[in-house]
Parts: C-alpha cells; structure tokens; sequence
C-alpha cells in the first residue's frame, strides 16, 4: 500500500474517531433535535444526557465509561448523548457550555438537573440510581412525575398564555413595531392540524420564552376572525408559520411542526440577533476567569502602547476587533484586550512580549493551548485566522506552566491620548560648580 493511500486511511480513521463516538451497537441513544423531544421529554424513564463535541479531549475520555454504564442501566435507565457542537440550538436550550456536560431528566423533564458526580462507570450508575430512587420517592408521596408531554397535555408542561393572542388591532404593535423576533401561527379552529399543533405551539412558547428572555416570541391569529391581518400575508392553508424580524420582509417556516423542531428555530433566530459578546480590558485575574472559562476559545488582542498610537489609532485596532466579535458572536467566544507591557506575563508565556504589537492569541483555557495570528491584524487577516480554528485546522502551542500565567491589577484605559512623564526640573542657581570642578580636579 502507497504511503499516500496509508496518510489516508489514517486520516479516515480518525476522523472517524472523532466523529463516530457512538454507534448504532452501543446502549447509548444518539439524540438530536428531531427525536430528542419524542424519546427524552415525552417519556416516562429517567434520562441520563450527555452533551458532547467531538474535538472535546474529555468527552473522548468519558465515552468508554458512558457505553459501560448504558449497558448497566439498560432496562432501567436510558442514557443518551447529544453532539452540542453539531447540534447547538439543543445544547444552547439547556444552558450547555462547556463539554462534556451531562443533565438528568428525571421527574420535571422541563427542569433537569445538572449531574455533578464522577466520569467513572460506577460513579454515573450510582448517579442514575439516585434520580431514580428519588423519582420514585415523589410518586410514592403524591408527586406528580412522568413525561413533560402528559404535564403538557394536562395543562403544566406548556402554558397556553405564553403563546400571544394576536388580532386584527394589536398585530402592527406588537410584532411589526417592536425589536423581538416573532413566530406567528395562522390558524383555523376547525383545521385539525391546527389542533394537533395547539399543544406543540404552547410547549415550545412556554420553553422558547425562558430560553430566549422573551427576545423570541410565539404568537397565534385565528384567520378566520382577524382576516384582514390574514389576508395582508396571503394565508391559504392552515395551519401556517410565518417569522417576522423587524425591518425584514416576512418568511415561511419550513420545519417540522414538534415542539422540538420549533424550539430549535426559535434558537436559531435568538443566535442570529443576539448581540455581539463584550469586548473587554483585561484588568485583573477576574475578567480574564470569567471570560474565558465559560468560553472554547478565548480571543486576546495586545494593542502597542498609547503613546505609539494615540486614542484614534487604538480606536481603530478596537473596531476591527468588535467587528469579528459581531462575525463570530454564535460561536459565544470571550474578547479581551490590553495594552503592551501591561501583562507581561501572559506576553510572554503566549511568546509575544516586546515585539509585533498588536498581536493577537486565541485560548483554550480548558486545555490550555493557544494559537497566535500569523497575518495582519486586519478585519480580513483576522478572519482568516479564525475561520481556521473554526474549522479546527489551526496550530496550537501549549502554555509551558500547564496553567493560565499570572494576570496583574491595572488602571482602565481613559480613552484619551497618551502623555508622556513630566520630567523633573533641577533648579541649579544654588550649586556652586567651583566647587564641584575643584573637587573633580581632587
């Protein structure tokens, strides 16, 4: 076999190691956005869920143990997995942000619990044990438990008044003059896909609501009674799905008609106009923590020194720096910025110190490795670099230390232009320089 055909089977493979964590074989059920509200939240079983992305070293080095407990638990309690990176409207409507994470489903299939014990076989059956024994508990008790469907349909998991009545009077207020984005259903009372939908449109308001902070809203027009709004948008059938964006002309809905499909546009539409991520001044250990531990990459620009560059010059490297942040804000990445000299250490362990300003490093705090921009910091140099790492085919370098290096207290930057140190003046009338030739002369 050529060396060529070999670089490639051994590029296949793994990629395919990557990729193809679990497999049709294995007791863990592959979830995703359409089957995910069908066999986690409609069902009755405790649901063990790890979300995962393949590029993610621990998840890598959890699944062994994730297989071992499925086949464990089989019967007893289901476990499943999610590719969050793949699929991230579903990561994103449980909070994920880091990987592996991994949520328990049990009772309240609305409200699952984050699962805080060992990545050990043992340790996640101990784990699925508990919630089960803890759901049995509350039923024996008179707690209400079972699937977030059958809550749904006897009115708890979805709330039909999270879903606005819209009309005839109040449609232009409230979708065309606000800044939320809308999902609006036509519908007729007697369309029985309108009814099958009714419990499905109320599920997904009810989550798309919580998920989105009301930035994202559903709402509902019966056409057969406000018809002039209807008729304005051209409804024929029923039900039908539009999305309105402010300033945009209207779209149709396409997906599917479960709680879940919805859910995932609804998401999909919150990334798209979400607002782009702060971009911030590193001025103690604390931003740079909370900035980048929530974070995959954390992208740190060091900008020349005031005095090089004035306040419109540090402005302009500023704009280019939140015009990526705009580019790349679904990617939910950490900004940070500082000034030469100001955090020496962290130059010098990323290996620009003292030279190439401005220079910019993307960091994995997680596995602490960074990669540095090679072109110009410049909006397309920029892009460039971080379209690679995107794509996972950028370099990485590893902080020598194993951890992040030390972040110094300092002072805000106050917008201005730099001004250099006063010297101190010498006031010379009182020396007496004879004395200080003689001396010399001595």
């Amino acid at each position: 076999m050529t060396p060529l055909l070999l670089g490639l089977l051994g590029c296949s493979l793994l990629l395919l190691s990557a990729q193809a964590f679990y497999s049709p074989s294995d007791d863990v059920v592959e979830l995703n956005p359409s089957n995910f509200n069908r066999e986690v939240i409609q069902s009755d079983s405790v649901w063990l869920v790890e979300f995962y992305a393949p590029w993610c070293g621990h998840c890598q080095n959890l699944t062994p143990d994730w297989k071992k407990a499925a086949t464990a638990l089989k019967g007893v309690v289901k476990v499943g997995a999610v590719d969050a990176d793949q699929h991230k409207s579903l990561g994103g409507q449980y909070g994920v942000r880091g990987f592996p994470t991994i949520k328990i489903f049990g009772a309240d299939k609305n409200k699952p619990e984050d699962y805080q014990g060992g990545r050990s076989s043992q340790a996640i059956v101990d784990g699925a044990m508990n919630a089960l024994r803890a759901l049995v508990k509350d039923r024996l008790s008179g707690k209400s438990g079972g699937s977030g469907y059958s809550k749904q349909q006897q009115g708890g998991g979805g709330d039909k008044k999270d879903v606005v009545e819209l009309t005839d009077d109040n449609f232009d207020k409230l979708v065309l003059g606000g800044d939320d984005v809308w999902m609006v259903e036509f519908f007729a009372p007697w369309c029985g896909h309108c009814k099958n939908l009714e419990p499905e449109w109320a599920a997904a308001a009810t989550a798309v609501k919580e998920q989105t902070k009301g930035k994202v809203r559903l709402g509902a027009v019966d056409a057969t009674v406000h018809q002039a709004v209807s008729s304005r948008y051209g409804i024929r059938g029923f039900p039908t799905i539009k999305i309105f964006r402010k300033g945009e002309e209207p779209e149709d809905f396409q997906g599917g008609r479960s709680r879940g499909d919805i859910i995932e546009k609804a998401m999909d539409l919150f990334s798209d106009n979400i607002p782009p991520p702060q971009l911030l001044e590193i001025l103690n250990e604390d931003i740079v923590k909370n900035t980048c531990e929530d974070s995959q990459l954390c992208v740190i620009a060091v900008l020349p020194h005031i005095l090089d560059t004035g306040a419109a010059g540090r402005n302009s490297y500023l704009e280019v720096m939140m015009a990526m942040a705009e580019k790349y804000k679904k990617k939910m990445w950490g900004w940070l910025w500082t000034e030469a000299g100001a955090q020496m250490d962290l130059e010098a362990s990323l290996g620009i110190g003292g030279f190439g300003y401005p220079a910019m490093a993307a960091i994995n705090s997680r596995k602490m490795k960074f990669a540095l921009l090679r072109g110009s910091f410049s909006e397309t140099g920029i892009h460039e670099f971080l379209r690679e790492l995107s794509v996972r085919r950028g370099a990485y370098d590893t902080f020598g230390s194993g951890s992040m290096p030390k972040i110094h207290t300092v002072e805000p930057w106050d917008g201005k232009d730099g001004q250099l140190p006063v010297e101190e003046e010498y006031d010379l009338s009182d020396v007496d320089l004879d004395d200080v030739y003689e001396k010399t002369e001595l």
